[in-house]
Formats: structure tokens, sequence, C-alpha cells
């Protein structure tokens, strides 16, 4: 079983009209780079078994013993990501029912590798995109009481994100054009979201959001959702971002009950519901338009996609 942080694509400017690839990394990251590192910086972990365990868009990931994985940026864009976990996740964390991969030591540069970086819990689990939920209803309540917890009002300085803390509505373009590139057929997505335009914006104060809330980012062990992973989009806004993932795991009668535990015991408003749908076209779109080497996303998307525009 694998844990794995799995960084969603969150700009799409620019790209042609095909499916895209992992970007290439900007630093080549080793087992060996990791091992010097850990010698300099942490030396009582340096004689441990270093495994690399995933290579993704953001981060490489390599596994510190059994217990220990180190989260390393491969791009420039990515390192200001771990300066947010490393600053916010451990307050956050002590208020959430699911565990989440909390820093419990941090990396500083050094020996040529340019950018912080982190030590994490390693936790065994299933991802929630490859296996079924043996009881949604269940994990719908529970999920959903996670991001109430989570969706807690932020500081002025939290983290900004321009990907997922504007209105979805602006996004309503880049949408348009998403549809576009993948082609005919796709009248009935065009349909909603023409439907959910008008939908009004969040009005209430800036709350904590993941910001990358998906199946892939979710850890199942004994049937139970048991982590919730890869906080590097972590920012403030619409909790109607998160609420996306409604649709990546649950049915219509799981749904209903993940909105009401996600509003604290009262469904979420319709206009934030409607939001959240929006953001899960949005998202779907983004899954397909970067699968040419995941086969995961690829699954994801059009899972996502058939769920939103069915009831």
């Amino acid at each position: 079983m694998l844990h794995q942080m799995t960084s969603t694509p969150t700009a799409d400017d620019g790209l042609p009209p095909t499916l895209e690839s992992t970007p290439p990394a900007e630093v080549d990251i080793t087992v060996d780079l990791l091992r010097a590192l850990l010698s300099d910086q942490h030396p009582d972990l340096a004689d441990r078994e270093l495994t690399v365990a995933a290579n993704g868009w953001d981060n490489v990931i390599v596994r510190i013993g059994a217990d220990l994985l180190a989260r390393l940026p491969r791009r420039r864009l990515a390192a200001s990501l771990v300066l947010h976990e490393q600053r916010w996740l451990p307050g956050l964390a002590e208020g959430l029912p699911i565990s989440v991969p909390s820093p419990v030591r941090e990396g500083r540069p050094g020996l040529g590798y340019p950018w912080a970086w982190s030590i994490c819990p390693w936790f065994d689990g299933d991802m929630a995109a490859d296996v079924a939920l043996a009881d949604p209803s269940r994990e719908a309540d529970r999920l959903g009481s996670f991001l109430h917890a989570l969706h807690r009002p932020a500081p002025a300085d939290a983290p900004s994100n321009p990907y997922r803390d504007v209105p979805v509505t602006a996004l309503l373009p880049r949408i348009r054009d998403n549809l576009e590139r993948l082609g005919p057929g796709r009248d009935h997505l065009a349909e909603l979201v023409d439907e959910l335009a008008p939908t009004p914006a969040w009005h209430g104060p800036p709350v904590w959001v993941h910001g990358d809330l998906h199946a892939a980012n979710l850890l199942v062990t004994d049937d139970r959702i048991s982590t919730v992973l890869d906080f590097g989009d972590l920012t403030s806004g619409d909790p109607a971002v998160d609420l996306a993932v409604a649709w990546m795991l649950f049915d219509a009668d799981a749904r209903r009950r993940f909105r009401t535990a996600a509003g604290g015991g009262e469904p979420v408003d319709d206009a934030t519901w409607d939001r959240a749908r929006l953001w899960a076209v949005h998202l779907g779109l983004n899954f397909l338009l970067h699968s040419a080497d995941s086969e995961r996303f690829a699954r994801m998307g059009d899972r996502l996609l058939r769920a939103v525009t069915g009831p």
C-alpha cells in the first residue's frame, strides 16, 4: 500500500489543446541527495532505508524507514507550498477528526538543493481513487465532518492561491474553453455550466480550505478514509472548492449526507452547493486535460464529469 501526495495541475493557460503530461523536474532529486541532506540536517535518520515512493507534479516523496517520508519540491512553483504546510498545518491538524500529514521536522536548502523540504509521518493505505468505499454513507458523514472542522475562519495572513481563492464564476471563460478543447459531445456539461453561471458568490468570511481535495489525496485503510493528504494548496476563501469532492466519491444519497455533515448538521446552502458543483466541473475538465501520463486522473475526470451531470 502506498502513501502518495498527488498534486493536481492548477493552471492550464497557454496549453495546447491536447492532454498534458507531468512537467519536467527542475532539480534532480535522488535517494543519494536525500541521504546527504539527512546526514547534514537530521543525522539520526540518515542510516534508514530510503525509497522513492512518488514523483508527482510538484514533489518527490521518499519513504524514510517504516514510519516517515520526505517531501521535496521538484519545481520552484511548489517550493512556497511546503513553507505554507510547515507554518500552518500543525495548528490546523489539532482540530481535525481525520489524520493529516503534518510535518514533524523541517529541512533547509543545502548541498545544492535550493528549497525547504519536510519530513512527515508515513501513512499506509490505498488511494480512494483506486478502491470502492465499503460504506459510502458513513464515509460521507466522516469526510463532511472533517470539512466542517477545517472550514473555520482563516486569519488575514493565510496563504493565497491564485487558482483556488478566486470566485469560481471567474473561471467560467476557462471552463468553457476547456469544454471546447475536449471536443464535441459535451452539450450536457455546457448546459450545466450555463445553469450554474449566475450562482451568487461567497459572501462569508474567508475560511481555511484544503484547495486540492480529490480522491487521489485521500487514503483508505480498513474500509475507512484514514488520511487527508497534500495540503500544498492550503489557502483561504470559499469552502465550495473543497465540497466538490462530493461528486468524486459519493452517489446522490451519500452526497446528501455529506452536504449535511459539511454544514455542521444543516445542509450547506444552495448557492455554496451550486458553486461546489461548478468547481467539480472545472476540476473534472482539468483532470482529463492533464492525464496523458496518468490513467488514474483520466479515470477520475471521467467519473467526476459523469457524476456532476447526474441527479
